[in-house]
């Protein structure tokens, strides 16, 4: 592929793993806030401080200057996190060429507006093409080589075609989907299950506690996903169901994690103390919520995990609520 050069900002471990695929087929820099990451990419191909002990492409190049990055790129990637994704935005808006694609990996949803990462790019980018790159893709297991699929979620179909090879490799296949509305909030909206599934092993739960999480989680995304404008397909797909499953079982998963300590009986600040990087799904359960309610939705699981994180309510308590709930039909909201 050829004539098109990449950014990817944000050297977290996903950010960094997407600079590292993308190298593999176009010229790429990878923006980062700590010079020591930037060092470590340029002068020894590596990143110690989220990915250590795996290479990263020979080819890709760091930097902190934020201007370097973006002002010459025919595509930026954004893999910073949500809290920072609308002022990183504001901050390249004067260095960026008219008609550049932006394209998400953030898979969160803005406090204080409950806006999804691409509805921002909307608002202070006005009349670029935007775009999601979501799926089941844990880092560490790309890094190694693992076969593994992602969807590329734009509604202009000839710029999804251009910048589909830039992301592809022999072991990354990319799908594309035109329901951005459906796969960024799949990708928001399984980082709280994720934290529910991990209460639940925290409490000593196995595979059948985890596979109804999922399935029971699967059904509040889906009500609030269509709710929301999303298709329900979507959520049957890799940036729903795949996420979904890969986010709530794997050891890697952040989300998981936090829900797992909670579960166990540690508190949310010690938690978060611990944690080098975002799990999303904390800072996201309150707009969830604030969302199914002002859209009528039912979303038991969120609003336990929610009454865990932020209202005091124990592990325990959160799954006795869930299994006192009355008795209803699988499919209501669905069918």
């Amino acid at each position: 592929m050829s004539g098109i050069s990449v950014a990817v900002l944000g050297a977290g471990s996903w950010g960094t793993t997407v600079a590292h695929l993308c190298a593999h087929n176009v010229p790429t820099v990878l923006w980062a806030r700590d010079a020591a990451v930037v060092s470590s990419v340029n002068d020894t191909h590596s990143n110690d401080r989220y990915l250590p002990g795996y290479a990263l492409h020979p080819a890709l190049r760091a930097t902190t200057e934020l201007a370097e990055a973006v002002s010459g790129a025919d595509v930026v990637v954004m893999g910073v996190p949500s809290t920072a994704f609308a002022d990183t935005l504001d901050a390249m808006e004067p260095h960026l060429r008219a008609w550049v694609p932006v394209i998400s990996l953030t898979k969160g949803l803005e406090r204080s507006t409950g806006r999804r990462m691409t509805e921002l790019v909307e608002q202070r980018l006005p009349g670029r093409p935007v775009g999601a790159l979501t799926g089941p893709n844990l880092a560490k297991e790309i890094m190694a080589g693992q076969p593994a699929a992602t969807v590329l979620s734009m509604t202009d179909v000839n710029v999804t075609a251009a910048l589909h090879d830039a992301f592809a490799t022999t072991s990354f296949r990319v799908f594309t989907n035109p329901d951005i509305i459906g796969c960024e909030l799949g990708g928001a909206l399984k980082n709280v299950v994720a934290i529910a599934a991990g209460i639940a092993a925290g409490l000593g739960g196995g595979a059948n506690t985890t596979a109804a999480i999922i399935t029971r989680g699967l059904a509040e995304m889906t009500r609030l996903g269509v709710a929301l404008g999303g298709q329900p397909l979507t959520f049957a797909g890799l940036a729903g169901m795949g996420d979904l499953i890969a986010t709530c079982t794997s050891p890697q998963s952040r989300n998981r994690h936090v829900g797992e300590q909670l579960g166990q009986g540690r508190s949310l600040a010690e938690i978060s103390a611990g944690l080098d990087q975002v799990a999303e799904g904390v800072k996201s359960a309150p707009v969830v919520l604030e969302l199914a309610a002002r859209h009528g939705v039912a979303m038991p699981i969120a609003r336990q995990v929610h009454a865990v994180l932020f209202e005091g309510a124990t592990a325990l308590e959160a799954q006795e609520n869930l299994l006192s709930l009355p008795s209803r039909f699988e499919l209501d909201g669905l069918v």
